[in-house]
């Protein structure tokens, strides 16, 4: 449980706490960040498909008896914040075979600290879809708002828009708390807070470098 009535915690496991000792480290390779990232981002991708509605279905199995199953009801899609939230493409990728994606670019202005839209592209029919929205880091939440805007511009409900982040902050979730209470987030850990630059801490530094570039 994470206290909040929109927030989907992962189960705090020995594995999840081992996983994010090792992507907090400064002196963690580039290539071991990637690895283990990659295994918190196909657990949060696992936990939100969890959430998708289901409804029943008999099959036959191969030795001619009926076993009484589950479907998935309605598609998915999976939308990144560019670029750190293309780092959980492949997570999604690894669990839905042939998964639309969408993009949306948001730059904050570094005068302002506001959020400006600079891209999107997200499928024709992204309305008659769940989303699942990526993107690593929730911070002070106001680009992940905007993203969250543009959807709700395209036709998609809040009840249908999961938001999967490594880490959270408490300020981030208060900003969803209030603007998108029927959209859940989830994720891997609630952190402490912002530091005077805006940044998660304890937090991971950057991720979208940290997993790139360094």
């Amino acid at each position: 449980m994470s206290g909040h009535d929109n927030v989907i915690l992962l189960e705090q496991t020995n594995q999840l706490k081992c996983l994010y000792t090792i992507v907090r480290d400064k002196n963690t390779k580039r290539g071991d960040f990637v690895f283990y990232s990659d295994r918190i981002i196909r657990l949060l991708v696992e936990e939100g498909l969890n959430q998708l509605p289901v409804k029943p279905v008999t099959i036959e199995t191969p030795t001619g008896s009926t076993y009484e199953g589950s479907q998935f009801m309605g598609k998915i899609c999976g939308v990144s914040i560019i670029r750190a939230g293309e780092s959980m493409e492949a997570g999604l990728r690894d669990c839905c075979r042939s998964v639309r994606l969408g993009k949306i670019l948001i730059q904050r202005d570094e005068e302002t600290a506001t959020p400006k839209l600079f891209y999107v592209k997200l499928p024709e029919d992204i309305s008659e879809r769940y989303v699942l929205l990526l993107d690593p880091l929730l911070a002070t939440g106001g680009s992940a708002a905007m993203a969250v805007d543009v959807l709700i511009e395209k036709g998609v409900k809040p009840d249908k828009i999961l938001f999967l982040n490594v880490l959270a902050s408490p300020e981030g979730i208060q900003v969803f708390k209030e603007k998108y209470p029927a959209v859940k987030i989830i994720t891997g850990h609630i952190d402490e807070g912002l530091d005077e630059k805006k940044y998660v801490v304890p937090g991971v530094g950057d991720f979208g470098d940290r997993y790139y570039c360094i």
